[in-house]
């Protein structure tokens, strides 16, 4: 190696002659320092001493933070066997599930057909709204399909989850699937007053974006991939985009009140003395307190998991 010392720029090189062999291949390690060069014996007993020439090096010295003597070797290369026989012992206890090639391959599929449907559904509404500059009002005729497609099959999440097929919790992805049905065939799908407005649009738009980063993240984790920008905007990304999401199905619920008022359609009449009707709007007004709380739990949801994923990594102490 050419380094600078005392007397200046110099070529160094020195030559250990080991009492038995080694690995051909050190690992080196430069630092600001030193230079570190880590030799593996290639079978781990104990040795003697380090040369074959009985008499040390006048350069060589020990690191004695690092010494070990012959009991202590033998120590930890016994607790090293240990540690491998316990791992055995632990992954042969664990039963070995026959199906789970298959079930990998069903998630790495749903969530890939997601991941296609709602890029579909980006895609489009961004080249007809920037590039050919169609309006916001043929949005749900252009793209509806697509999105009954996606929402109806997002109720094998919930599925999904209630077989344990997956570990995300149930509560969150029940408000999440069925707040969005309820929006998308019952608000939307049976008014053709609301279809044309300017908020289906943002709906629609808000969430695919989401859902552009959720499901590759879930399709890779399947296969065991992590690849960290994605992650960081799996996490990061729903802290604007679901309160949008949530602000645009509350405008919606709201436009739509009073043509379900006017119209009467899904009010219930009760044969009763008093002739009292359940409006339909009535129970709008309700789902909006609900949808806010909806949002609210998914928040909440969605900020422990970003801390648990992106957050500071705990050291443990030994």
């Amino acid at each position: 190696a050419q380094g600078h010392g005392a007397k200046g720029d110099n070529i160094y090189e020195f030559q250990i002659e080991f009492l038995e062999p080694v690995e051909p291949k050190p690992v080196c390690r430069v630092t600001q320092r030193q230079l570190n060069i880590t030799v593996q014996k290639k079978e781990s007993n104990w040795w003697e001493r380090l040369t074959k020439q009985e008499k040390r090096p006048l350069f060589l010295a020990p690191d004695f933070d690092r010494w070990l003597d012959e009991s202590d070797a033998e120590m930890e290369l016994k607790e090293k066997e240990e540690e491998k026989i316990n791992k055995m012992k632990i992954e042969s206890r664990v039963p070995k599930d026959p199906f789970k090639h298959l079930k990998k391959g069903y998630l790495v599929m749903y969530n890939l057909v997601q991941f296609l449907g709602f890029s579909w559904i980006f895609v489009n509404m961004t080249v007809r709204l920037f590039i050919l500059g169609k309006s916001f009002y043929d949005t749900f005729h252009t793209i509806a399909d697509m999105m009954y497609f996606c929402q109806t099959l997002a109720l094998m999440e919930i599925m999904n989850s209630l077989i344990g097929l997956v570990r995300s919790p149930l509560i969150p992805a029940v408000l999440q699937v069925f707040g969005r049905n309820f929006v998308l065939f019952v608000v939307l799908g049976s008014l053709e007053e609301m279809q044309s407005k300017p908020v289906v649009f943002f709906v629609f738009y808000f969430w695919s974006i989401v859902e552009l980063f959720r499901y590759p993240y879930y399709m890779l984790s399947c296969i065991g991939i992590e690849w960290k920008p994605l992650t960081w905007l799996r996490y990061t990304a729903w802290i604007p985009l679901y309160p949008l999401g949530g602000l645009a199905e509350a405008v919606c619920i709201i436009q739509s009140i009073p043509i379900f008022s006017e119209t009467g359609k899904y009010s219930l009449g009760l044969p009763n003395p008093l002739n009292v009707t359940i409006q339909f709007s009535f129970l709008l007004q309700v789902y909006l307190i609900a949808l806010f709380l909806g949002v609210f739990l998914n928040f909440r949801h969605l900020y422990k998991q970003r801390k648990q994923h992106l957050g500071p990594k705990k050291r443990k102490m030994k």
